[in-house]
């Protein structure tokens, strides 16, 4: 389905395609003299010259014929150029040259980056919570802390978000350990809280503060309900 959709996109016009093609295609392995050739191509497609021959590139580019044939053959090799055929309503045969397989891997490729980029943040987040963890501890953690924490992450699916708003949560009841941490995490997952808003919904069960006007002035007295204890937790 979304092959189709890129498809549609490229047949109407509606993909900017040279930003993304000098940016990355290097990265596919084109060479320049074949990066030139592919937008030349490009041109004639959108002149409504969907067939180029070797002459019509030769008589723009500083290429024999033999030459644009080469690198006509070697894209069809590498996979990103190929020839379509399609009939008219007198039944007559005709063929185009197709770029979609270059624009496919190209928006492959951008996917891919977009995800190694995302892979990389999160690896620098989950870095930081071992860091912050020692911050808050006053100490290095153990080798036994850190594989705790790294099952919550890998083998629990907590995200770097949450285990911070427990660890936070834990600060704040002034019960640093990590057997408080595991518990108010169990409690989370159990309870489906995903986001920092679900954890304020759920602290705001338990943590309250009752204010009232004094009957003989106007101050205001404010009564505080002491700190939720997740160790406590019961279904």
């Amino acid at each position: 389905m979304q092959d189709d959709r890129l498809q549609i996109w490229i047949e109407q016009g509606n993909v900017t395609i040279s930003q993304l093609f000098f940016h990355n295609y290097k990265r596919l392995g084109i060479k320049d003299l074949d990066a030139m050739l592919i937008m030349h191509m490009n041109a004639y497609n959108a002149a409504g010259n969907l067939f180029p021959t070797p002459t019509d590139f030769a008589e723009r580019m500083y290429l024999s014929e033999n030459e644009v044939s080469t690198i006509l053959q070697r894209l069809m090799q590498y996979g990103l150029l190929q020839i379509n055929q399609s009939e008219d309503a007198k039944g007559v045969l005709h063929e185009s040259f197709s770029l979609y397989p270059l624009w496919k891997r190209l928006t492959d490729e951008i996917v891919l980056e977009e995800k190694e980029k995302v892979e990389e943040m999160d690896k620098n987040e989950e870095g930081e919570i071992f860091s912050l963890f020692e911050q808050e501890f006053g100490r290095f953690l153990s080798p036994m802390e850190s594989e705790s924490i790294g099952m919550w992450l890998d083998d629990d699916g907590h995200s770097v978000e949450i285990i911070r708003a427990a660890l936070k949560e834990a600060v704040l009841a002034e019960k640093l350990s990590l057997r408080y941490i595991d518990r108010i995490l169990f409690e989370w997952k159990k309870k489906n809280v995903k986001t920092i808003s679900d954890v304020e919904k759920q602290t705001k069960k338990f943590r309250t503060v009752g204010i009232r006007p004094a009957q003989t002035d106007k101050t205001v007295k404010v009564k505080r309900v002491p700190f939720y204890n997740w160790l406590e937790e019961r279904d």
